[in-house]
């Protein structure tokens, strides 16, 4: 079972803008890394405080290209690179230890 980290949701999920995201999938169908994780499981992992489950997910995470080819193509209009930065700046602190 998955651990809730209300620090982790205070900190990281109440500036993700991920709640207009209707799970269709057109993220992930258009995305050129085929990574294999869907962003609305991240979405769903951050908005729910699992940043353990964020964590198993590091190299998903740092593998996108931030090219926004799943933004121009999300018909909620959901921000999805802006929230892939958010959960980078995460592991820079929070795994990394990297000063900002």
């Amino acid at each position: 079972m998955a651990k809730v980290n209300r620090k982790f949701i205070d900190e990281v999920g109440s500036r993700f803008n991920a709640s207009a995201c209707m799970s269709c999938g057109a993220c992930t169908a258009i995305c050129p890394m085929e990574t294999g994780m869907l962003p609305r499981m991240l979405f769903r992992f951050t908005m729910l405080g699992q940043d353990g489950k964020i964590r198993e997910n590091e190299d998903t995470i740092f593998s996108c290209l931030l090219c926004r080819m799943c933004e121009v193509n999300c018909p909620a209009e959901v921000p999805i690179a802006e929230n892939v930065r958010l959960l980078r700046g995460y592991f820079d602190v929070h795994v990394f230890d990297l000063a900002r």
